[in-house]
Order: C-alpha cells, then structure tokens, then sequence
C-alpha cells in the first residue's frame, strides 16, 4: 500500500472526514497510488449504511462507496464499532471490520500514513 489514511473524526460536525475522503479519491486517481482507508474513534460513523443528508450536502457513506468501487481496502475498528454499539450489518457495502492488528499490518506495509 502507498498511501494509509487513518480517519478518527465524526462523519458529521467537522470536515476532516470529509476533507481525508476526498484526498483519498484524489489518490486512487494517480496511476501506480494504492490507497487504504482505516476508519476508528468516532469515524466509524462515516460508514453507517443509510444516511440521508440534506440535497447538495455532502454524504460520506457515498463517498466511501465511490472509494470500493475503486477496489480501496477500507477497514473499521472492530473495538470502536462495538463501543460505539454500531454492527457489522450497519456498515455500508465495501467497509468491512477491521481490527488494531490489521491496522498495524497496513501501517508497516505503507509509505506513508496520513491520520486525520
């Protein structure tokens, strides 16, 4: 993997979700860039299958499929899902759960790790 991008902010409320997604669309743009996404803390909520936000907002649970489409490997902190009483079902297609162990395989494997 070239580039990790840790997220750990909620979906909503601030842009750093949002701002962490769109580089990493940007990224999967790039030949040669492999890109993996890894979702904790309050992040997991970006991957809540279902959202609805107002016309012309942008919506995270899309953004997230637009990154599976793209074959982007997109881990969610299994220990932050369960505490935050949000279940495997719950994710949206393409986010599957993850672990700290994974998450440190990815880490070690990557050029470079961007946490926002």
């Amino acid at each position: 993997m070239t580039t990790l991008l840790i997220l750990n902010d909620p979906p909503y409320g601030t842009e750093r979700s949002y701002n962490a997604l769109r580089l990493a669309l940007a990224l999967a743009k790039v030949e040669g860039t492999e890109v993996g996404v890894f979702l904790m803390g309050d992040a997991i909520g970006c991957a809540k299958r279902d959202q609805k936000t107002p016309e012309g907002y942008y919506n995270l649970e899309r953004m997230l499929k637009g990154l599976a489409a793209k074959s982007i490997p997109i881990g969610a902190c299994g220990t932050c899902m369960d505490a935050r009483g949000l279940a495997e079902a719950e994710l949206t297609d393409g986010v599957r759960r993850s672990s700290m162990a994974e998450l440190a395989s990815w880490t070690l494997e990557s050029e470079r790790v961007l946490v926002f």
